[in-house]
């Protein structure tokens, strides 16, 4: 393959460079012909900003650039590729402060029909932790963000999350967790909304900060994580992620997670299940 066509054929319009160099993801090794891609991120010290514990929220927008990475390699030449579901599957207790990076192993799963599903496997050195997949649809090729401000945030090994991903936490509301998702043009998609592994990970956030209000036993660490796009989320000066809690046992819990846009719709919407 050439150089020009390896640009055309890395070029997603879900997770664009910019993307890539924020949150340092690199790719390693890909065969567009069939199909595979194989990236990796770094994770170590990206935290709940409320709970202030190892967050997997982050490997949603990993799952979702390698994963949306197969899909679009399936895609036909007028078209472009949107997610509309991803899952997040853990072994529990698997997922630490992992020093190493995590690398995503894409690869499709089944025909492209109506949709495109892709799976991938998750590992950090030697350890597997879990697997993932993407289901994107497909929708006409049009306009796409051609200009971006140069990035004016540097990460260092001390970068917060919450800096990474332009959010910020809202004063505690009861049974509510809420994180506000600032405007950033360098955590949009290429069609200009808010980049759908970086919304999976807010809500991750969000539903997680919800089931740990009271973690007198230890933490739930998330284990499942399932999102589901319902329209385009636009970040904006009210645009946030809720976390409701479901259901919170001694070994186990539920929470609930929702993207609402200034316009009080939902966007997103994300369960995760939690186990001591």
């Amino acid at each position: 393959m050439t150089g020009t066509d390896e640009r055309v054929a890395r070029h997603d319009t879900e997770t664009p460079d910019a993307i890539q160099a924020r949150f340092g993801i690199e790719f390693l090794d890909e065969n567009p012909a069939d199909a595979i891609a194989v990236m990796s991120m770094p994770m170590s010290g990206l935290r709940n900003p409320f709970t202030n514990a190892p967050s997997i929220g982050p490997l949603a927008i990993l799952v979702d650039a390698a994963g949306g990475m197969v899909n679009h390699y399936r895609r036909r030449a007028d078209q472009w590729t949107v997610s509309s579901e991803l899952s997040v599957e853990l072994s529990v207790g698997s997922f630490d402060d992992h020093a190493a990076p995590v690398l995503a192993s894409a690869r499709p799963l089944g025909r492209v029909g109506a949709t495109s599903l892709s799976i991938c496997t998750l590992t950090c050195g030697d350890a597997l932790l879990g697997g993932a997949t993407v289901r994107s649809f497909y929708i006409p090729a049009g306009d796409l963000i051609t200009d971006r401000p140069p990035d004016s945030l540097v990460r260092t090994a001390h970068t917060a999350l919450s800096d990474l991903m332009a959010i910020r936490p809202r004063p505690l509301d009861e049974g509510l967790r809420v994180l506000e998702q600032r405007p950033d043009p360098n955590l949009y998609n290429d069609i200009g909304i808010v980049h759908g592994g970086v919304a999976a990970a807010g809500l991750e956030l969000a539903a997680s900060a919800a089931i740990n209000q009271e973690p007198t036993n230890g933490l739930l660490r998330t284990a499942s994580l399932r999102v589901n796009f319902l329209r385009p989320f636009i970040a904006s000066d009210n645009s946030r992620y809720i976390g409701t809690p479901m259901r919170i046992g001694r070994r186990s819990a539920v929470g609930d997670a929702q993207a609402v846009g200034d316009d009080g719709k939902v966007a997103i919407t994300a369960r995760v299940t939690a186990y001591r």
